[in-house]
C-alpha cells in the first residue's frame, strides 16, 4: 500500500505489485504489467495465454478498463470512422455500466518477419470506469472480463 497510514489511504491505493498479488489470491491470472496498469490474461488453452483486454489501473486514480478493438483486415474498404464506430458499437455494454472513454487510438500491426510490413490495423477505444479501492476493483474486473472486445467479422 502507500506510505500513507491513514485508514483511507491503506483502502484506496495499492501499488502494482500489491494488485497483482491480490489478483492471483482471487484466482484471476495476470498477462502483464506496463506501468500503472495491471492486464488480466485469458487462459484459451492449457498452455495459452492471451491478454484479456481488461486491466486495472493502480494509484491513486485506480480503476478498471477495456480496449475494444476493430480489425480492418475484417472490413476491407471502411474508413477509420466507421471502424471506431463497430468498436464504439461494441463497447455498449461497458458505457451502459459506466465506462467511459478515455482514447481512441490506431495500432498497427507488423509482420513479425517484416517489421516494416504493416498487415493490420486496429482502432481502438480505451473505457475506463474508477473504483474505491483494490476490493471493488477485483469485483469489477471480473465483470469487465466479460465484456465484448472485438468486432465480429461480419
Amino acid at each position: 500500500m502507500s506510505r500513507d497510514s491513514t485508514p483511507e489511504a491503506r483502502a484506496t491505493i495499492a501499488t502494482t505489485a500489491e494488485t497483482k498479488k491480490a489478483l492471483v489470491a482471487a484466482g484471476l491470472e495476470v498477462y502483464r504489467t506496463r506501468g500503472a496498469l495491471v492486464f488480466l490474461a485469458d487462459r484459451v488453452r492449457e498452455n495459452l495465454l492471451m491478454d484479456a483486454g481488461a486491466f486495472i489501473r493502480t494509484g491513486a486514480a485506480m480503476g478498471v478498463g477495456v480496449v475494444v478493438r476493430a480489425q480492418a483486415s475484417d472490413f476491407p474498404g471502411e474508413v477509420e470512422a466507421q471502424l471506431f464506430a463497430r468498436a464504439r458499437a461494441v463497447a455498449v455494454m461497458a458505457l451502459d455500466a459506466g465506462y467511459h472513454e478515455v482514447s481512441a487510438q490506431l495500432h498497427e500491426v507488423a509482420d513479425p518477419g517484416d517489421p516494416a510490413r504493416i498487415i493490420d490495423t486496429w482502432c481502438e477505444l480505451t473505457l475506463e470506469n474508477p473504483v474505491a479501492d483494490l476490493d471493488a476493483a477485483i469485483d469489477e474486473v471480473r465483470r469487465a472480463v466479460a465484456f465484448d472486445k472485438a468486432v465480429p467479422r461480419v
